[in-house]
């Protein structure tokens, strides 16, 4: 198959039969001295160029956020699937059944036995990416503040593994970096790389360098719920490829894809089985989708009859037995 510049290659398959497919006021300052009590507006001047920079910001969100994707779900994702083919195996934050959620571990792990492994970022409070998922350290390390809350060297402090087990004592949050680096180590793994949050342009760019220097480029997908993020990948790089997770997948997903320049969308089991529909109107217009989080066979059978490209999974071993017990020949 030939791909398109700067395409990903396609995930590890498990020989599906052939499919056609085809290729998103200021409160007013009160015055002081004799005007205490009334409101002041600024100057007409200055209102109207304030009005100019919003409108040409939203504009330029809008026209990048439209720009089309040079990399499709099909370069990325290999064959599209039909109703019944067995899906690709992600791994929730690695693989959770064998080590700690988005450590090196579990990580590596996932990178070595799975076609994708999933994990989330977000940024300390000096600007580097690191590898964690929940809005606060609380339940993994048992501190109330946020990740951008702290510089990196506290971040660094945490045990994250005691509580896991105590074998794992010492582990700790892994950067983006260091996770991108054990990936290019692995030639035949790929990541779905989620921006928690709402990220800025400039913001993007730190992880697309850092994936530029991994030289990953064609094994890493981004994603986000954010509409935020989604629009700053696409006006820092349009040819990222990008998926949108979304709650509830509209009945017919192709007009939000085509203004976000999106491959695809991760979305829950109910969106799926809410709108069968979707997933056939969205492999007609050649985009994939993933459902996530499942954990168990009923779900993994209910989504596989729809044809859905990828579960994520924290069980993905017992998964991956599923699919050989019910796909034959997978």
């Amino acid at each position: 198959m030939t791909h398109a510049p700067g395409a990903l290659p396609p995930a590890r398959s498990r020989n599906l039969p052939a499919h056609p497919t085809a290729h998103r006021s200021a409160r007013p300052r009160r015055g002081r001295g004799a005007l205490h009590g009334l409101v002041q507006r600024p100057p007409l001047g200055i209102r109207l160029a304030l009005a100019v920079v919003a409108t040409a910001t939203i504009s330029a969100v809008l026209v990048f956020a439209q720009t089309p994707p040079n990399v499709f779900a099909i370069d990325v994702f290999g064959q599209l699937r039909a109703p019944g083919d067995p899906a690709l195996i992600v791994g929730h934050r690695g693989d959770r059944s064998v080590a700690p959620e988005n450590t090196i571990p579990a990580l590596e792990v996932a990178m070595d036995t799975l076609e994708y492994v999933e994990t989330d970022v977000q940024l300390t409070r000096d600007g580097v990416p690191v590898l964690f998922h929940d809005v606060t350290l609380e339940r993994v390390a048992g501190d109330p503040r946020r990740i951008g809350d702290l510089d990196l060297a506290k971040v660094r402090g945490f045990d994250v593994g005691a509580g896991y087990d105590a074998s794992f004592r010492g582990t700790r949050i892994p950067t983006l970096e260091e996770f991108l680096a054990s990936l290019g180590e692995r030639p035949e793994a790929r990541a779905l790389v989620e921006l928690k949050a709402s990220w800025t342009p400039d913001e993007v760019r730190i992880v697309l360098g850092l994936i530029e220097r991994a030289g990953v480029r064609d094994r890493v997908v981004l994603e986000s719920f954010s509409i935020e993020s989604l629009a700053s990948i696409a006006a820092v790089s349009p040819s990222t490829p990008r998926i949108m997770l979304i709650r509830e997948l509209p009945a017919d997903p192709r007009a939000i894809a085509a203004q976000f320049g999106l491959i695809g969308f991760g979305t829950t089991a109910k969106s799926v089985t809410a709108a069968p529909n979707a997933v056939a109107l969205a492999h007609e217009a050649g985009l994939a989708v993933l459902c996530y989080t499942l954990n168990s066979e009923e779900s993994w059978s209910e989504v596989s009859a729809l044809g859905v490209d990828g579960i994520i999974t924290d069980q993905p071993s017992s998964l991956d037995a599923w699919l050989a017990a019910t796909s034959p020949g997978t």
